[in-house]
């Protein structure tokens, strides 16, 4: 009897080791479907197209049918890279006495990302950033310095950070993925939208230069050689966050304003006719030629969290064409607002605006030619070697650059003949906006919640000087105010505004201390982006400003 009890026990032990170990083999082989399931959840993006793919983009006007929904694809389906918050990256929400917890929200045309490393240095790490500065003139314990450092200490708070003009995959980068690289050492998730998928010669090494002289043209094509392995050849907008991104979305704009393909294979010379002073014509056109797929195009995301009013803010990002006029950029901005307007929850739409008055953005060779290769001083040397004089910044003063009442300030009225201002339209139509909720864009500007004390409008969501706004861009070399720009903007559409200038309203969630970033950006000698980084604040409860 006891043999069989034994027997018995046995069995049923043997059963209970069978069972553990089927279920521990059970759950590896899950976990070897699974986990590959839920990271593919947290990184997702369309196919990348090869480099012949990019050739045959550039050398056939109509591509194939599969080459062009490759395409389509890259253009209207956003890379999304969750990991930061899987890997358990939560929001900073910083404090201060005024606001209580709030959310720093960046933005940034970071052109190209040609200074990456000052550019990520300017964002995290003020230490760092300060081994950057030229002692000399930024010495220890000055108010400069200090002022900088500071700067870099504001950005750093910044939980989301939007960024124009970002690229993947180009020589003039270093071949990097800008915004992959960028969030990764920030410790935050990114989406990245492609705007353009960058195809000019020049930019995939295969520019002959016929009509260069014989004595310069093999020099000339050795420095436009690439890693073919290594281009893709992509250019856009990248939202980055330390909360989750969740229903990103790609929408490029129905409208416009300017064809970066056919236009550009016709070359710069009508585009710039009497206005560039340039000896040897055939180099320079060449450089500032930019061959492009794709165009203008809004990138969107939501954040949950449950400090958010209504526990949801959407994200919009987006560039508005430069190479058109004003009345173009409106209807951008109208089919954007039509493709917003059902959102019943607070909105933040950042971008470059280019709300320059002009149909192009003034620049000098120089710049140009840093845009197009990086900093490479042969290629300065080419460009200084075929202008004339001072070169293509004649153009400030040949081209007319916009200067008046609206160059700083495009949100003044326009008065026909006496005083006119070209894109006031454009910020009358944000303003009139109102969402199928009723709610509307903050207008607001407080001198109690404006960063330096000014009021007038938008001063809340960004800085005003004295006269106007502080710019974001300028050209290389300005005379007095004539080439400096405000063209970077910030919008918030808080919780419950109903009419945009109303301060009797309710300040939660809504813009305060709008600030611009000069003294950052141009702490170095060649300055860090053409254009300034801004921010604004959004408290997560009512402000404790009275």
């Amino acid at each position: 009897m006891r043999s069989i009890t034994r027997t018995c026990e046995r069995v049923v032990f043997i059963r209970g080791w069978m069972s553990v170990w089927l279920t521990v083999v059970s759950l590896a082989v899950l976990a070897t479907v699974f986990v590959p399931a839920v990271q593919a959840m947290q990184r997702s993006g369309p196919e990348l197209l090869t480099y012949d793919e990019l050739v045959q983009l550039y050398e056939q006007e109509i591509p194939s049918a599969p080459l062009r929904e490759k395409l389509n694809r890259l253009l209207t389906t956003p890379f999304i890279n969750n990991e930061a918050s899987n890997l358990g990256v939560k929001p900073l929400k910083p404090y201060s006495p005024k606001l209580g917890r709030f959310l720093r929200v960046v933005f940034w045309n970071i052109e190209r990302g040609l200074e990456f490393e000052a550019i990520k240095l300017a964002l995290s790490d003020a230490a760092k950033f300060s081994s950057l500065l030229d002692k000399s003139k930024y010495p220890r314990g000055s108010t400069r310095r200090m002022r900088v450092l500071r700067q870099v200490e504001l950005l750093r708070e910044a939980d989301v950070i939007i960024l124009n003009e970002v690229d993947w995959g180009m020589k003039r980068t270093e071949y990097r993925h800008v915004a992959e690289e960028l969030a990764s050492a920030l410790g935050m998730n990114y989406a990245f939208g492609v705007e353009f998928v960058e195809i000019d010669p020049l930019d995939l090494g295969i520019e002959q230069f016929e009509d260069v002289p014989a004595e310069d043209r093999t020099e000339l094509i050795e420095h436009i050689k690439v890693d073919r392995t290594r281009y893709k050849g992509l250019h856009g907008t990248a939202i980055l966050s330390r909360y989750a991104l969740q229903n990103v979305r790609l929408v490029p704009f129905v409208h416009q304003g300017y064809d970066w393909y056919t236009g550009e294979l016709k070359g710069v010379t009508r585009l710039e006719a009497g206005k560039r002073a340039v000896g040897r014509r055939v180099f320079l056109e060449k450089v500032l030629r930019e061959v492009r797929r794709g165009g203008r195009m809004m990138l969107l995301a939501d954040i949950v969290d449950p400090d958010i009013p209504g526990g949801k803010a959407t994200i919009v990002a987006t560039h508005l064409e430069a190479r058109t006029k004003p009345e173009n950029r409106v209807k951008q901005l109208e089919e954007l607002l039509d493709y917003i307007k059902d959102i019943d929850h607070p909105v933040i739409l950042a971008g470059d605006m280019n709300t320059s008055t002009k149909d192009t953005t003034p620049t000098s060779i120089g710049r140009e030619i840093k845009k197009r290769f990086g900093s490479g001083q042969f290629w300065m040397r080419q460009g200084l070697k075929y202008a004339t004089g001072v070169g293509l910044m004649l153009d400030v003063v040949l081209g007319g650059v916009g200067f008046g009442r609206a160059q700083a300030d495009p949100t003044v009225r326009h008065i026909r003949v006496v005083a006119t201002n070209p894109e006031a339209k454009f910020f009358d139509v944000l303003e009139r906006f109102r969402f199928s909720d009723g709610g509307a864009f903050d207008f607001r500007g407080d001198s109690k919640r404006s960063a330096n004390g000014r009021r007038g409008t938008l001063a809340n969501s960004n800085e005003r000087g004295r006269k106007g706004f502080v710019t974001t861009y300028e050209v290389t070399r300005t005379i007095g105010p004539v080439g400096r720009f405000k063209l970077d903007w910030i919008f918030v559409k808080p919780p419950t505004l109903t009419s945009p200038r109303d301060r009797n309203q309710s300040y939660r969630f809504a813009p305060h201390f709008g600030r611009t970033y000069r003294s950052l950006n141009y702490s170095l000698a060649d300055r860090i982006s053409d254009h300034s980084p801004i921010s604004v604040d959004l408290p997560l409860t009512e402000p404790r400003i009275r």
